[in-house]
Protein backbone atom coordinates (compact mmCIF):
# COMPACT_ATOMS: atom_id res chain seq x y z
CA UNK A 1 0.00 0.00 0.00
CA UNK A 2 2.85 2.41 1.14
CA UNK A 3 4.75 1.40 -2.10
CA UNK A 4 1.41 2.31 -4.41
CA UNK A 5 0.74 5.61 -2.58
CA UNK A 6 4.73 6.75 -3.03
CA UNK A 7 3.95 5.68 -7.09
CA UNK A 8 0.94 8.11 -6.91
CA UNK A 9 2.80 10.94 -5.31
CA UNK A 10 5.86 10.52 -7.87
CA UNK A 11 3.36 10.79 -10.59
CA UNK A 12 1.79 13.43 -9.56
CA UNK A 13 4.51 15.40 -8.57
CA UNK A 14 5.89 14.37 -12.68
CA UNK A 15 2.82 15.65 -14.18
CA UNK A 16 3.22 19.05 -12.25
CA UNK A 17 6.85 19.44 -13.21
CA UNK A 18 6.14 18.98 -16.54
CA UNK A 19 3.25 20.88 -16.79
CA UNK A 20 5.07 24.21 -14.92
CA UNK A 21 8.43 23.68 -16.99
CA UNK A 22 6.76 23.20 -20.40
CA UNK A 23 4.17 26.29 -19.65
CA UNK A 24 7.31 28.70 -18.75
CA UNK A 25 9.37 27.46 -21.28
CA UNK A 26 6.65 28.08 -23.68
CA UNK A 27 6.68 31.88 -22.38
CA UNK A 28 9.94 32.31 -22.45
CA UNK A 29 10.55 31.19 -25.95
CA UNK A 30 7.21 33.16 -27.22
CA UNK A 31 9.26 36.44 -25.39
CA UNK A 32 12.60 35.13 -27.04
CA UNK A 33 11.01 34.43 -30.55
CA UNK A 34 8.19 36.79 -31.44
CA UNK A 35 9.60 39.41 -28.73
CA UNK A 36 13.54 39.73 -29.26
CA UNK A 37 13.27 38.39 -32.58
CA UNK A 38 15.27 35.20 -32.71
CA UNK A 39 13.54 32.53 -35.18
CA UNK A 40 15.27 29.70 -34.59
CA UNK A 41 13.85 26.74 -33.24
CA UNK A 42 15.61 23.77 -34.33
CA UNK A 43 18.63 25.16 -33.15
CA UNK A 44 17.79 26.01 -29.86
CA UNK A 45 16.12 23.13 -29.28
CA UNK A 46 19.94 21.50 -30.29
CA UNK A 47 21.37 23.42 -27.35
CA UNK A 48 18.71 22.55 -25.04
CA UNK A 49 19.36 18.58 -25.43
CA UNK A 50 22.84 19.54 -25.23
CA UNK A 51 22.49 21.57 -21.91
CA UNK A 52 20.65 18.53 -20.53
CA UNK A 53 22.86 16.00 -21.53
CA UNK A 54 25.89 18.19 -19.49
CA UNK A 55 23.70 18.46 -16.60
CA UNK A 56 22.88 14.87 -16.23
CA UNK A 57 26.07 14.20 -16.91
CA UNK A 58 27.31 16.80 -14.19
CA UNK A 59 24.87 14.69 -11.71
CA UNK A 60 25.85 11.07 -12.91
CA UNK A 61 29.55 12.13 -11.66
CA UNK A 62 28.00 13.25 -8.73
CA UNK A 63 26.48 10.47 -8.07
CA UNK A 64 22.66 11.31 -8.08
CA UNK A 65 21.62 8.51 -10.51
CA UNK A 66 23.53 5.60 -11.30
CA UNK A 67 24.21 5.51 -15.11
CA UNK A 68 22.97 1.90 -17.24
CA UNK A 69 24.06 0.60 -19.85
CA UNK A 70 21.92 0.10 -22.75
CA UNK A 71 22.34 -1.71 -26.07
CA UNK A 72 24.25 0.90 -28.02
CA UNK A 73 21.50 0.38 -31.67
CA UNK A 74 18.55 0.78 -29.47
CA UNK A 75 20.11 4.08 -28.13
CA UNK A 76 21.27 5.40 -30.98
CA UNK A 77 17.56 4.76 -33.50
CA UNK A 78 15.64 6.10 -30.77
CA UNK A 79 17.83 9.51 -30.07
CA UNK A 80 18.10 10.03 -34.07
CA UNK A 81 14.14 9.15 -34.08
CA UNK A 82 13.40 11.31 -31.43
CA UNK A 83 15.48 14.35 -33.41
CA UNK A 84 14.02 13.77 -36.46
CA UNK A 85 10.52 13.78 -34.96
CA UNK A 86 11.41 17.46 -33.30
CA UNK A 87 12.47 18.70 -36.97
CA UNK A 88 9.78 17.03 -38.45
CA UNK A 89 7.49 19.31 -36.11
CA UNK A 90 9.10 22.51 -36.92
CA UNK A 91 9.09 21.85 -41.06
CA UNK A 92 5.13 20.93 -40.43
CA UNK A 93 4.89 24.60 -38.80
CA UNK A 94 7.08 26.20 -41.68
CA UNK A 95 5.22 24.32 -44.48
CA UNK A 96 1.41 24.86 -42.82
CA UNK A 97 -0.74 27.46 -41.53
CA UNK A 98 -1.11 27.43 -37.91
CA UNK A 99 -4.62 25.77 -37.59
CA UNK A 100 -3.58 22.84 -39.81
CA UNK A 101 -0.09 22.18 -37.59
CA UNK A 102 -2.36 22.48 -34.20
CA UNK A 103 -4.85 19.96 -36.04
CA UNK A 104 -1.26 17.67 -36.78
CA UNK A 105 -0.79 17.88 -32.75
CA UNK A 106 -4.30 16.71 -32.13
CA UNK A 107 -3.66 13.54 -34.52
CA UNK A 108 -1.25 12.34 -32.40
CA UNK A 109 -3.41 11.18 -29.55
CA UNK A 110 -5.93 9.15 -31.82
CA UNK A 111 -2.76 7.74 -33.88
CA UNK A 112 -0.65 6.98 -30.27
CA UNK A 113 -4.15 4.98 -29.48
CA UNK A 114 -4.37 3.07 -32.99
CA UNK A 115 -0.90 2.30 -32.96
CA UNK A 116 -0.71 1.01 -29.20
CA UNK A 117 -3.76 -1.09 -29.94
CA UNK A 118 -2.33 -2.74 -32.61
CA UNK A 119 0.80 -3.61 -32.34
CA UNK A 120 0.96 -3.48 -28.47
CA UNK A 121 -2.19 -4.72 -27.89
CA UNK A 122 -3.73 -2.46 -25.58
CA UNK A 123 -7.47 -2.00 -24.98
CA UNK A 124 -9.10 1.46 -24.31
CA UNK A 125 -11.74 1.32 -23.10
CA UNK A 126 -15.05 3.17 -24.60
CA UNK A 127 -15.66 5.71 -21.96
CA UNK A 128 -11.85 6.74 -22.46
CA UNK A 129 -11.95 6.96 -26.07
CA UNK A 130 -15.37 9.40 -25.71
CA UNK A 131 -13.00 11.49 -22.94
CA UNK A 132 -10.27 11.60 -25.41
CA UNK A 133 -12.96 12.58 -28.29
CA UNK A 134 -13.92 15.30 -26.13
CA UNK A 135 -10.83 16.60 -25.43
CA UNK A 136 -9.74 16.54 -28.44
CA UNK A 137 -13.03 18.13 -29.89
CA UNK A 138 -11.86 21.20 -27.05
CA UNK A 139 -8.67 22.04 -28.15
CA UNK A 140 -9.65 22.46 -31.28
CA UNK A 141 -12.42 24.57 -31.10
CA UNK A 142 -10.07 26.83 -29.09
CA UNK A 143 -6.86 26.35 -30.93
CA UNK A 144 -8.01 25.46 -34.46
CA UNK A 145 -8.35 28.33 -37.15
CA UNK A 146 -7.62 28.54 -40.66
CA UNK A 147 -6.65 24.58 -42.46
CA UNK A 148 -5.11 25.38 -45.59
CA UNK A 149 -3.72 22.29 -47.12
CA UNK A 150 -0.93 21.82 -49.12
CA UNK A 151 0.64 18.22 -50.22
CA UNK A 152 4.40 19.20 -48.89
CA UNK A 153 3.11 19.89 -45.61
CA UNK A 154 0.74 17.13 -45.22
CA UNK A 155 3.28 14.67 -46.12
CA UNK A 156 5.66 16.32 -43.42
CA UNK A 157 2.68 16.35 -41.51
CA UNK A 158 1.96 12.78 -41.61
CA UNK A 159 6.18 12.24 -40.80
CA UNK A 160 5.99 14.15 -37.73
CA UNK A 161 2.75 12.41 -36.22
CA UNK A 162 4.10 8.58 -37.00
CA UNK A 163 7.88 9.83 -35.53
CA UNK A 164 6.22 11.77 -32.65
CA UNK A 165 3.87 8.50 -31.49
CA UNK A 166 6.80 5.78 -32.50
CA UNK A 167 9.27 7.92 -30.19
CA UNK A 168 6.99 8.10 -27.32
CA UNK A 169 5.78 4.54 -27.27
CA UNK A 170 9.18 3.92 -27.72
CA UNK A 171 9.95 5.64 -24.77
CA UNK A 172 7.21 4.05 -22.57
CA UNK A 173 8.22 0.59 -24.05
CA UNK A 174 12.31 0.77 -23.53
CA UNK A 175 12.07 2.35 -20.19
CA UNK A 176 9.40 -0.52 -18.87
CA UNK A 177 11.30 -3.86 -21.27
CA UNK A 178 14.91 -3.18 -19.98
CA UNK A 179 13.86 -1.24 -16.94
CA UNK A 180 15.74 1.58 -16.77
CA UNK A 181 14.71 4.54 -15.27
CA UNK A 182 13.37 8.24 -17.22
CA UNK A 183 17.02 9.36 -16.01
CA UNK A 184 18.45 6.85 -17.84
CA UNK A 185 17.28 6.75 -21.04
CA UNK A 186 17.58 10.37 -21.74
CA UNK A 187 21.15 10.30 -20.37
CA UNK A 188 22.05 7.87 -22.98
CA UNK A 189 19.88 9.05 -25.87
CA UNK A 190 20.22 12.93 -25.22
CA UNK A 191 23.94 13.13 -26.87
CA UNK A 192 22.53 11.24 -30.48
CA UNK A 193 18.97 13.93 -30.00
CA UNK A 194 21.10 16.39 -29.71
CA UNK A 195 23.93 15.73 -32.39
CA UNK A 196 20.79 15.10 -35.55
CA UNK A 197 19.47 18.59 -34.61
CA UNK A 198 22.82 20.21 -34.10
CA UNK A 199 23.88 19.34 -37.95
CA UNK A 200 20.23 19.75 -39.19
CA UNK A 201 18.98 22.84 -37.11
CA UNK A 202 20.70 25.19 -39.03
CA UNK A 203 19.16 24.51 -42.04
CA UNK A 204 15.57 23.98 -41.49
CA UNK A 205 15.96 27.02 -39.18
CA UNK A 206 17.45 28.86 -42.58
CA UNK A 207 15.12 26.90 -44.73
CA UNK A 208 12.10 28.20 -42.57
CA UNK A 209 13.52 31.72 -41.94
CA UNK A 210 15.82 32.71 -44.30
CA UNK A 211 18.43 33.93 -41.78
CA UNK A 212 21.47 32.47 -40.57
CA UNK A 213 21.47 31.28 -36.61
CA UNK A 214 25.42 32.15 -36.77
CA UNK A 215 24.99 35.77 -38.15
CA UNK A 216 22.50 36.14 -36.21
CA UNK A 217 23.23 39.47 -33.78
CA UNK A 218 23.08 38.60 -29.88
CA UNK A 219 22.45 40.91 -27.58
CA UNK A 220 22.91 40.52 -23.83
CA UNK A 221 19.00 40.00 -23.04
CA UNK A 222 18.86 37.41 -26.19
CA UNK A 223 21.77 35.48 -24.70
CA UNK A 224 20.23 35.85 -20.82
CA UNK A 225 17.01 33.96 -22.74
CA UNK A 226 18.70 31.44 -24.35
CA UNK A 227 20.44 30.20 -20.80
CA UNK A 228 17.24 30.95 -19.56
CA UNK A 229 15.52 28.34 -22.00
CA UNK A 230 18.34 25.59 -21.74
CA UNK A 231 18.01 25.58 -18.19
CA UNK A 232 14.35 25.34 -18.35
CA UNK A 233 14.67 22.88 -20.68
CA UNK A 234 16.42 20.27 -18.54
CA UNK A 235 13.23 19.92 -16.59
CA UNK A 236 11.19 20.10 -19.64
CA UNK A 237 12.93 16.94 -21.19
CA UNK A 238 13.62 15.44 -17.44
CA UNK A 239 9.87 15.50 -16.92
CA UNK A 240 8.71 14.37 -20.28
CA UNK A 241 10.72 11.22 -19.57
CA UNK A 242 9.48 10.55 -16.44
CA UNK A 243 5.71 10.88 -17.29
CA UNK A 244 5.68 8.99 -20.21
CA UNK A 245 7.39 5.99 -18.41
CA UNK A 246 5.34 6.44 -15.34
CA UNK A 247 1.78 7.25 -17.13
CA UNK A 248 1.41 6.19 -21.03
CA UNK A 249 1.92 8.08 -24.35
CA UNK A 250 -1.78 8.86 -24.45
CA UNK A 251 -1.58 10.57 -20.77
CA UNK A 252 1.53 12.55 -22.02
CA UNK A 253 -0.40 14.22 -24.80
CA UNK A 254 -3.58 14.55 -22.84
CA UNK A 255 -1.18 16.31 -20.27
CA UNK A 256 0.42 18.45 -23.06
CA UNK A 257 -3.47 19.70 -24.23
CA UNK A 258 -3.35 20.73 -20.92
CA UNK A 259 -0.13 22.41 -21.40
CA UNK A 260 -1.64 24.42 -24.16
CA UNK A 261 -5.15 25.65 -22.67
CA UNK A 262 -2.63 27.10 -20.05
CA UNK A 263 -0.62 28.71 -22.47
CA UNK A 264 -3.64 30.04 -24.02
CA UNK A 265 -5.00 31.52 -20.68
CA UNK A 266 -1.09 32.87 -19.83
CA UNK A 267 -1.23 34.49 -22.74
CA UNK A 268 -4.43 36.34 -22.61
CA UNK A 269 -3.61 37.19 -19.24
CA UNK A 270 0.15 38.29 -19.40
CA UNK A 271 0.37 38.95 -23.07
CA UNK A 272 -2.57 40.25 -23.39
CA UNK A 273 -2.95 37.96 -26.65
CA UNK A 274 -6.45 37.99 -28.28
CA UNK A 275 -9.10 35.84 -26.36
CA UNK A 276 -12.77 35.17 -27.67
CA UNK A 277 -15.35 33.38 -27.10
CA UNK A 278 -14.22 30.63 -28.86
CA UNK A 279 -11.23 30.03 -27.06
CA UNK A 280 -13.15 29.85 -23.18
CA UNK A 281 -15.80 27.42 -24.61
CA UNK A 282 -13.11 25.25 -26.58
CA UNK A 283 -10.83 25.52 -22.91
CA UNK A 284 -13.69 24.56 -21.24
CA UNK A 285 -14.77 21.45 -23.22
CA UNK A 286 -11.02 20.48 -23.17
CA UNK A 287 -10.79 20.52 -19.43
CA UNK A 288 -14.42 18.84 -19.04
CA UNK A 289 -12.79 16.18 -21.62
CA UNK A 290 -9.27 15.90 -19.43
CA UNK A 291 -11.30 15.66 -16.40
CA UNK A 292 -13.73 12.46 -17.47
CA UNK A 293 -10.17 11.09 -18.84
CA UNK A 294 -8.71 11.38 -15.87
CA UNK A 295 -11.69 9.88 -13.68
CA UNK A 296 -11.83 7.10 -15.76
CA UNK A 297 -8.37 6.32 -15.97
CA UNK A 298 -8.47 6.33 -11.52
CA UNK A 299 -11.60 3.72 -12.17
CA UNK A 300 -9.80 1.14 -14.20
CA UNK A 301 -6.59 1.55 -12.22
CA UNK A 302 -9.22 0.86 -9.12
CA UNK A 303 -10.48 -1.87 -10.85
CA UNK A 304 -7.15 -3.34 -11.96
CA UNK A 305 -5.57 -3.38 -8.32
CA UNK A 306 -8.46 -4.67 -6.69
CA UNK A 307 -8.04 -7.74 -9.67
CA UNK A 308 -4.57 -7.91 -9.04
CA UNK A 309 -5.92 -8.06 -4.93
CA UNK A 310 -8.23 -10.90 -5.44
CA UNK A 311 -5.79 -12.48 -7.63
CA UNK A 312 -3.53 -12.36 -5.18
CA UNK A 313 -5.59 -13.43 -2.57
CA UNK A 314 -6.52 -16.59 -3.88
CA UNK A 315 -2.77 -17.86 -4.86
CA UNK A 316 -2.49 -17.35 -1.36
CA UNK A 317 -5.11 -19.17 -0.24
CA UNK A 318 -4.09 -21.91 -2.77
CA UNK A 319 -0.64 -22.24 -1.35
CA UNK A 320 -1.76 -21.93 2.17
CA UNK A 321 -3.54 -25.47 1.48
CA UNK A 322 -1.52 -27.96 4.01
CA UNK A 323 0.18 -30.74 1.98
CA UNK A 324 -0.35 -32.80 5.10
CA UNK A 325 -3.78 -33.15 8.02
CA UNK A 326 -4.60 -34.95 10.50
CA UNK A 327 -6.84 -37.40 10.72
CA UNK A 328 -9.81 -38.21 13.24
CA UNK A 329 -7.67 -40.55 14.72
CA UNK A 330 -4.01 -38.04 14.98
CA UNK A 331 -2.56 -39.82 12.00
CA UNK A 332 -0.99 -37.56 9.00
CA UNK A 333 -2.63 -38.08 5.75
CA UNK A 334 -1.52 -36.50 2.06
CA UNK A 335 -3.58 -33.80 0.72
CA UNK A 336 -4.11 -34.51 -3.03
CA UNK A 337 -3.97 -31.16 -4.97
CA UNK A 338 -3.13 -30.03 -8.00
CA UNK A 339 0.61 -29.01 -7.06
CA UNK A 340 1.63 -31.77 -5.29
CA UNK A 341 4.33 -34.10 -6.91
CA UNK A 342 2.46 -37.44 -6.21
Amino acid sequence: MGEMTGFQLGVIGALFLSVASSVSIVICNKALMSNLGFPFATTLTSWHLMVTFCTLHAAQRLNFFESKSIDMKTVMLFGILNGISIGLLNLSLGFNSIGFYQMTKLAIIPFTVLLETLFLKKQFSQKIKFSLFLLLVGVGIASVTDLQLNFVGTILSLLAIITTCVGQILTNTIQKRLNVSSTQLLYQSAPFQAAILFVSGPLVDQFLTKQNVFAHKYSSIVLVFIILSCLIAVSVNFSTFLVIGKTSPVTYQVLGHLKTCLVLGFGYTLLHDPFTYRNIIGILVAIFGMGLYSYFCLQENKKKQAGDLSLGSQTKDKDGIPLLSIDKDGHEVKKSTKNSLV
